[in-house]
């Protein structure tokens, strides 16, 4: 006997496949049709799950921001309840930035930041995001002693961008990202 998913279940089905999708193929590679066969329900249960492509994105992108969201506030208090060295903060903006693969999953959000960087009704989510990363930055940079934390993290969070997308592109490895970082420290701080 066939189990029909619980709505709920289904949309969830759908986001995921849509992030995957982005991944793989970036947004112009979601279609209904394909939403539905990599989700494994109906096509018809797209669009009743999703009136509009912009709703299904907007969605995906409010889900990713969510996680992250949690993801990196956990982060952030562990920086403040536990003593950071230089090692632990390596360790942590590694990870942050999506260890040493780059897959689908960590494709995703960059298709998602373009897009809202061209539908100004996803920037509100993109912007609570970035500000989640500008919070973890401040934390770990103030846990280093590093002065102005809170007016460079935004800096800090452009620059493990820049190096995601450096690493998307060439192949670079991970530990070129943690480098570049830790260069930018203050004297005793990063060598």
């Amino acid at each position: 006997m066939l189990r029909v998913p619980k709505p709920s279940e289904t949309r969830q089905r759908i986001i995921d496949a849509v992030l995957r999708i982005i991944g793989q193929d970036g947004i112009a590679g979601v279609t209904n049709r394909r939403i539905a066969t990599e989700a494994g329900i109906s096509l018809g249960s797209v669009t009743y799950h999703f009136a509009t492509q912009h709703e299904l994105l907007r969605e995906s992108l409010l889900q990713f921001v969510a996680e992250e969201t949690r993801r990196l506030t956990g982060l952030a208090e562990q920086c403040r309840s536990e003593a950071i060295d230089l090692d632990g903060a390596a360790s942590m903006v590694a990870e942050v930035a999506g260890g040493k693969e780059f897959d689908s999953r960590h494709i995703a959000p960059f298709e998602l930041y373009i897009q809202a960087g061209r539908d100004e009704r996803l920037r509100a989510a993109a912007t609570e995001c970035f500000a989640a990363y500008d919070r973890l930055a401040a934390q770990i940079l103030t846990g280093l002693g590093v002065p102005g934390a809170e007016r460079l993290a935004g800096t800090c969070v452009a620059l493990v961008f820049g190096q995601q997308l450096r690493r998307l592109a060439t192949g670079s490895p991970a530990e070129e990202l943690v480098d570049a970082l830790l260069h930018l420290l203050p004297a005793g701080h990063g060598d």
